[in-house]
């Protein structure tokens, strides 16, 4: 009897030696070493087999295969790798943007480009030497149309009011070269304060600043809208990770290496806790597209009258028009004028128009503009191609998460067969909301919810400020987006950047260019966020689509 229980407890610890064996059986660090190696790291100090991993910092602390040593080499790896996705990804967008811009600015100065020269051909063909001393009237007047495009401090309808005063005496001079040094200075302030009651050039001025005003307000609040979206971008892109992201991307990406299971890939609700978590910020700022994207259904088709390059092309034809109606009316308003501000020239010269107006022969023809459908059909695909890409681009950064974790990830079959952070077993944990706020009980990401980083909240200002003027400029209003760069530090354009600029042109929209400034973590900032604490691009890529309307209006 005896001897029968000593048998039976001897094969008791047998068995259960055996099995002890067979389930702490040392394993070779073989696949390991190859992946390590094939990552361009040495093999030295890297062990043959299984070690405790006591001193892991970040990965389980099971048998592992990492020293300290391996474990922050692979998190740096992890860092620099998920930090190259999102700049990658930033380029592409900005590459993007940038190649709407350019697109857009080569057209539009082609169209001001044109209709300048078509004036300048006209009127030598009309009036001759009649043009040419006073071609710089109509050359500073296209000039100040660019600047205004591209960006300066410039009181459009302020323009056009000084470019018809000009005009205007040069008009009255030219209608008796003999007399027109006779002319003073107080005269002519004269007769200019007379033309809203005289109104020499008939309804000319007054058409084209009601269409020229609102076609160039929508023309710079579009590209505007491109070069801020390119500015945020940039900023996005260069934006560090934080701790507490670098240590959960490390987990999911590398930890499995360490722990022998290199071949076994992160449950897919897993993954997508970790992307939530490390950007959340981003996703945050979707609710703040809401309203513009309601204004997109408002949109008119572009194709509704005028469209852009009519309205361009307008401006020969209203200045003829404006120059026939004078020559047209000179005695007449000669006359009246005389009447207003008096007949004496300077140093009290009666003046002989005065006693003796001559008419003139029209000598200009009024110019006609034939809108070219193929032009307009340029610029309506152009407009509703960067509406389409906008759109892409409304959900890119909730999109993101999901997007990274694909092809990465355990198919759902294989939903007990993943690495989890821990080991090969099912993920329980449901997969978080999208933005800050829901990721207050991820698991995988530890983040303060309620410090969200500076940067976001002077992005979020800058957005409100650009929307708001975005409105405005609805609205036909004149927005001085100039001041843009001012809002914040650090501000410079995001479009033409170092590799990407147009034309060596200066990049416009704004007098500072300063470098991207870099962000990093104060103490009490340590358990929030990393990519996370990045602005999101699509918020104001949403707002360039109110832009868009400017356009089709």
């Amino acid at each position: 009897m005896d001897l029968t229980a000593v048998a039976l407890l001897v094969s008791f610890i047998s068995v259960s030696l055996s099995a002890d064996n067979a389930g702490g059986k040392v394993r070779s660090c073989a696949d390991v070493r190859q992946f390590y190696s094939g990552k361009g790291f040495t093999l030295s100090g890297v062990p043959e087999s299984e070690i405790s991993g006591e001193h892991l910092h970040i990965c389980p602390k099971g048998y592992t295969c990492c020293t300290s040593a391996m474990e922050e080499t692979l998190s740096n790896l992890s860092r620099r790798e998920f930090e190259g996705l999102v700049r990658e990804a930033g380029r592409s967008i900005q590459a993007s943007l940038n190649a709407q811009y350019r697109t857009f600015d080569t057209y539009f100065l082609e169209l001001l480009n044109g209709s300048e020269r078509w004036l300048e051909e006209a009127f030598v063909a009309a009036l001759g030497d009649l043009y040419r001393p006073n071609a710089g009237v109509f050359r500073d007047l296209y000039a100040d149309l660019r600047r205004y495009y591209t960006g300066a401090s410039l009181n459009l309808e302020e323009v056009l009011d000084e470019f018809w005063m000009r005009l205007l005496e040069r008009l009255l001079k030219a209608s008796d070269p003999e007399t027109a040094s006779l002319l003073s200075d107080d005269f002519l302030e004269c007769a200019s304060k007379q033309t809203e009651t005289l109104r020499p050039f008939g309804d000319a001025p007054r058409e084209l600043k009601a269409k020229l005003v609102r076609a160039f307000i929508a023309a710079r609040a579009f590209v505007q809208g491109l070069n801020v979206a390119g500015e945020i971008v940039r900023k996005v892109s260069q934006v560090p990770l934080s701790l507490e992201c670098n240590r959960a991307i490390m987990k999911l990406v590398y930890c499995p290496h360490c722990r022998g299971l290199g071949s076994v890939k992160p449950c897919i609700n897993y993954c997508k806790n970790v992307m939530k978590g490390c950007l959340a910020n981003q996703a945050d700022l979707d609710t703040e597209c809401a309203v513009t994207l309601l204004n997109i259904s408002v949109a008119s088709s572009f194709g509704a009258e005028p469209s852009m390059d009519t309205v361009i092309y307008s401006i020969p034809v209203r200045i003829s028009e404006a120059v026939l109606t004078m020559q047209e009316n000179m005695e007449i308003y000669t006359s009246k004028v005389f009447k207003a501000c008096g007949d004496r020239g300077e140093e009290g010269t009666p003046s002989s128009i005065s006693e003796e107006p001559k008419k003139k022969a029209s000598t200009v023809t009024a110019l006609e503009y034939k809108p070219s459908p193929k032009s307009a059909a340029r610029l309506e695909v152009q407009v509703t191609d960067v509406s389409s890409k906008l759109k892409e681009m409304q959900f890119y950064w909730i999109q993101l998460p999901s997007a990274l974790c694909s092809g990465k990830t355990a198919s759902s079959t294989n939903g007990d067969k993943c690495w989890n952070g821990i080991t090969k077993a099912s993920y329980l944990p449901e997969v978080m909301g999208d933005g800050l706020a829901n990721q207050i009980n991820n698991p995988e990401v530890e983040i303060d919810i309620t410090k969200p980083e500076r940067t976001i909240r002077q992005q979020i200002m800058l957005l409100k400020i650009m929307s708001n003027r975005l409105k405005n400029a609805l609205d036909g209003n004149d927005v001085d987006f100039q001041d843009t760069s001012d809002d914040f530090s650090g501000s410079g354009s995001g479009v033409c950047a170092d590799h990407l600029c147009v034309r060596g042109r200066p990049p416009v929209f704004g007098p500072k260019m300063d470098r991207p400034k870099l962000y990093t973590y104060g103490p009490e900032n340590k358990r929030v966020k990393g990519s996370g604490n990045q602005i999101q691009p699509s918020v104001i890529l949403l707002v360039l689509l109110l832009a868009t309307l400017l356009l089709r209006r």
